[in-house]
């Protein structure tokens, strides 16, 4: 199970379309600035969030990007898809050799994991690009970053512990 930066990528540059966006195209250089992704790798990421219809381009001067549903209909899931994200904890079970021993061990092992997927799918799907908008709205940030850690009193780095849609508990 792991989630490359394909992935992650695709959803940084959806949420800062969605934000700086109002309804207006955002050229694809603008996010390549702000999100210091490569702006090629950005053109392959949009040309399968076009084809997987989460965003559509827009020509012409002004033009660039748009999304093609409203921010409350894409879930993060959609954008995983769209750039051919595969998170399924399970997806490498299936055909390997442990299979062949057909063992009560393999089939627990299996069944867990292709649950787990389940239940990350779903996850992925109750989590639109409009919640976590509007989650970053309310949340303070310093210099630009998000507070995915703080400093104690000491000075010293802590972890801060993320609710289901990535609010901070500290």
């Amino acid at each position: 199970m792991r989630l490359t930066s394909k992935g992650r990528y695709a959803v940084r540059a959806m949420l800062d379309l969605t934000t700086h966006s109002n309804g207006n195209p955002v050229r694809l250089q603008e996010i390549s600035t702000r999100q210091n992704i490569s702006l090629h790798y950005l053109e392959q990421l949009f040309r399968k969030l076009r084809n997987g219809q989460a965003v559509k381009s827009v020509r012409g001067p002004g033009g660039g990007y748009v999304l093609a549903r409203n921010m409350d209909q894409i879930t993060i899931k959609d954008v995983l898809d769209c750039v051919g994200e595969n998170i399924n904890p399970a997806r490498d079970i299936v055909g390997s050799e442990a299979e062949a021993a057909n063992s009560l061990e393999f089939h627990l092992s299996k069944n867990y994991f292709m649950n787990l997927g389940i239940i990350m799918k779903e996850y992925l799907a109750t989590t639109s690009l409009g919640d976590l908008v509007r989650k970053s709205k309310e949340t303070e940030t310093e210099a630009g970053i998000g507070p995915s850690a703080t400093n104690d009193s000491a000075g010293i780095m802590t972890s801060a512990i993320r609710n289901p849609i990535g609010e901070i508990n500290q």
